[in-house]
């Protein structure tokens, strides 16, 4: 039988620069299952996805290539600089960003043979590893739009149960990959999934533009977890939620109203020839008005031809007479009519709009269910389409129709303040409908 070389020859160590799983077998003592190591031989892309039910084991087989690329600082040569090495594993809390932390220095509590290599950890002014070589391992919040990373570069950054941080896709763009820019550095999520949101796109992505691989793991790839229970916990749990906590796999929220591929039938691909304006088309402008800490957001479409299509988007937070001066430029920019909700403190609105012969719709009485069913129908109908598009409110947080109208469900109690002005458009369509003689239908998106 052929002798294994000890993990301090200098063969042992060559082959651990390039074989990640072999440093967790011979220098971690660790056995990696079968997904584990295809995530550890697969991730070389510049963005990498790993996205596992729970208990798969992503923290620890992260901290193992935490620490693999910081002990062996990989790189591309031409970015190699000397005594400097640095990676971060960060997470929407402090405390979430400290597990895999906690795993890397658990692991290195254990490996004698990486002793030596170690200067110290430290955990002011936040949880850091230093090694000789001149590598660092951080654990870093997300907090606040991820102010702590401003003013750092990183060769290599995790970011864990990144489906669960509502400002990820804003950190990843604005900060994240600004950090990795002079370094060429690769970036990494492990996440459960979270529903279709934003890292449900990030993936998808990934995976069209070839930036790396998104690898989906499965609970019951786990040796180490007992079988039985993972089956019987199975039989208590939605089919939507044995998808996404156990098998690892992407699913629409429960209780969703509309299916992606309904949604996406809706989405119109070309984003950079806008719509002109046409007085030859007709226009109708629903308003959602704001309710104390909610925002107005006023919703054009072109009425003219199905599948009406939305052409401008506004939302704000503004004082009255700031909200009624944009209802009646939008008024005034395309013509067409306007509806708003006159429920409560709209009525004061409404009697300000008489000159551009607004319409009022209160949607107390029931009516608030009318309307949404209205618009429920219109989507599955395939009658309305827009270009999807992110807006910034006066807090930077990105916002989307998009997204409101993914997160809608069943009993319309999730509802936001874009689908409601949409939906108010969609219904004065509907009051025209019923007395216009002909609604001409636009050849090719949709079937009527």
């Amino acid at each position: 039988m052929k002798r294994k070389n000890p993990p301090e020859s200098s063969r042992s160590w060559r082959r651990a620069v390039v074989d990640p799983v072999y440093f967790a077998e011979r220098f971690l003592d660790l056995t990696p299952h079968s997904g584990q190591i295809s995530w550890l031989r697969q991730s070389s892309g510049a963005e990498n996805a790993l996205v596992t039910g729970n208990r798969w084991g992503k923290s620890q087989i992260q901290a193992v290539k935490l620490l693999h690329r910081a002990i062996f600082q990989i790189r591309p040569t031409e970015r190699d600089i000397d005594g400097y090495y640095r990676c971060v594993n960060v997470s929407i809390t402090q405390d979430q960003a400290g597990i895999i932390f906690s795993k890397i220095t658990d692991l290195l509590g254990r490996a004698k043979h990486l002793k030596p290599l170690l200067t110290g950890i430290k955990q002011t002014p936040f949880p850091h590893i230093i090694f000789k070589n001149g590598s660092e391992i951080w654990a870093r919040s997300t907090h606040n739009r991820g102010e702590y990373l401003l003013g750092h570069d990183f060769d290599y950054v995790n970011f864990d149960e990144a489906a669960y941080d509502p400002y990820g896709e804003w950190v990843i763009d604005g900060v994240i990959k600004l950090r990795l820019a002079d370094r060429d550095g690769v970036l990494d999520f492990s996440s459960t999934p979270n529903g279709l949101n934003w890292f449900y796109r990030r993936c998808e992505a990934i995976k069209k533009e070839k930036r790396g691989i998104v690898l989906h793991g499965s609970t019951f790839e786990n040796p180490h977890l007992a079988k039985n229970y993972l089956n019987d916990l199975k039989k208590g749990l939605s089919e939507s939620r044995v998808a996404q906590h156990l098998r690892g796999l992407f699913t629409s929220f429960e209780g969703r109203l509309f299916p992606e591929e309904v949604i996406s039938r809706c989405l119109l691909k070309d984003r950079n020839s806008g719509p002109s304006i046409n007085p030859d088309r007709f226009y109708i402008h629903g308003w959602d008005l704001a309710r104390k800490v909610t925002h107005t957001v006023g919703v054009t479409i072109d009425a003219s031809t199905r599948p009406y299509r939305v052409m401008e988007i506004s939302r704000m937070q503004r004082e009255w007479p700031l909200t009624i001066r944009a209802i009646k430029d939008r008024q005034r920019k395309y013509g067409g009519v306007t509806i708003i909700d006159s429920t409560g403190l709209g009525d004061v609105v409404l009697s300000e709009l008489t000159d551009i012969g607004a319409i009022g719709f209160n949607f107390g009485g029931g009516n608030r269910d009318l309307l949404l069913a209205n618009f429920e129908r219109a989507v599955f109908a395939g009658e309305i389409a827009w270009v999807h598009q992110e807006l910034a409110d006066e807090g930077k947080k990105v916002w989307s129709l998009t997204d409101e109208i993914r997160a809608m469900d069943k009993s319309y109690t999730n509802v936001g303040d874009g689908v409601c002005a949409l939906a108010l458009a969609l219904w004065q369509v509907r009051e025209r409908d019923s007395q216009a003689p002909f609604f001409k239908s636009s050849v090719g998106k949709f079937s009527n």
